[in-house]
């Protein structure tokens, strides 16, 4: 009997953890570029590396949603989105953000 109430809800709470863990990990949060050189622009990459193709030059100020990083050599990738053209994603070295 014990293990006929226990079992549901068990997985009730594994459940649960499981899509809060997913809903986080959707989205790091808003940043913005940071620190880039005056008249230079941080690369957004089709690719954690720069062996990507450049999808588009972002200037300081430029906010985005991170989704997810990753290490690929010495640098750490950030997978990102324009917050406002979302369906503009690709990638930024993690060096460059700064949270907002």
């Amino acid at each position: 009997m014990r293990n006929a109430i226990f079992l549901p809800l068990a997985a009730m709470f594994l459940g649960t953890i499981m899509n809060v863990e997913t809903a986080a990990a959707a989205s790091l949060g808003r940043y913005e570029v940071f620190g880039v050189e005056d008249g230079d622009m941080l690369k957004m990459r089709g690719g954690p590396g720069t062996g990507y193709v450049v999808i588009v030059g972002l200037p300081n100020g430029t906010a985005l949603r991170v989704h997810s990083c990753e290490q690929t050599g010495g640098t750490r990738w950030c997978r990102v989105s324009l917050e406002r053209a979302r369906g503009l994603k690709g990638y930024v070295s993690w060096a460059y953000l700064r949270k907002i």
